[in-house]
């Protein structure tokens, strides 16, 4: 083998291993910035989630949203936003304030004891009657039961006061009313069930849609904020009485009448005063 072929075998030996180490080099680059970009992708990604994350955290429930909604107000309201409900005949001189939570028990026994009492005396021209709903006790739970059932209650006021007294008796039945921690009312479904109790709400397809379509949700949490700002009433949970600006109570403790004895003495106190 001659020196010169000897020679250009090396030099070709040398320059296949110099474009291998190029061709490895670039591999090697590659690879690198393939790692890079992905470990940026994953680094947005994961900031994204945070991002994402941090904003579904701070974006405001479907209820605490309606708070500058815009309110359909029910028919026989008044008054701001349609706030102001009085029942009762033209003629009564004096107004009873009735501060009640759709979920609360003491309600539920109110109702059932002394329920009668003020439908009567609310028939006979006693006195009316301005409801004002709450919904606090959605708070101890995280729940919506009590604003559910307060919109579906704005739907019973739409169709008429008679319907609105008589669907707040059915659903502060016995039968209807839940326990405290159980957030029944949530649900249309069990809401259009009480209904059905009611003639004037029983298969009335303008009130169910009502409900469904939380005609009124806007108005219940406008409502809601009207017994939040109760505070120059003195009062601090439900239910609630007052007349002319004072709280009617018994006993020491300075609770709600709970029987129509007690119920008729408060209340007859109050009228001659």
């Amino acid at each position: 083998m001659s020196k010169r072929n000897t020679q250009s075998a090396k030099t070709a030996a040398r320059e296949r291993l110099r474009a291998e180490r190029e061709r490895q080099a670039k591999r090697d680059k590659v690879r690198r910035q393939v790692v890079v970009a992905a470990s940026v992708v994953g680094v947005l990604a994961a900031a994204g989630g945070i991002g994402y994350a941090v904003v579904q955290m701070n974006k405001p429930g479907y209820w605490e949203g309606l708070k500058d909604a815009k309110v359909v107000a029910p028919a026989n309201t008044t008054g701001d936003k349609g706030t102001t409900v009085v029942i009762g005949k033209d003629t009564a001189k004096k107004t009873l304030k009735v501060y009640e939570d759709p979920r609360c028990p003491v309600c539920s026994q109110f109702e059932q004891s002394v329920g009668t009492t003020v439908k009567k005396d609310i028939d006979d021209g006693k006195f009316k009657i301005q409801f004002i709903g709450a919904t606090f006790i959605d708070n101890h739970d995280n729940g919506v039961g009590s604003k559910n059932a307060l919109s579906a209650l704005g739907a019973a006021l739409n169709v008429s006061p008679e319907a609105f007294l008589e669907y707040k008796r059915a659903l502060y039945s016995a039968k209807f009313h839940p326990d405290e921690n159980t957030d029944a009312f949530k649900d249309d479904s069990y809401l259009i069930k009480a209904a059905d109790t009611v003639p004037a709400l029983k298969n009335n397809t303008k009130f169910q849609d009502a409900v469904k379509k939380g005609t009124y949700d806007a108005w219940a949490m406008a409502m809601s904020k009207t017994f939040d700002d109760a505070a120059k009433d003195g009062v601090r949970g439900t239910p609630s009485f007052v007349m002319d600006g004072k709280k009617l109570t018994v006993g020491t403790q300075g609770g709600p009448p709970m029987s129509p004895e007690d119920f008729d003495k408060v209340v007859d106190a109050a009228l001659k005063g």
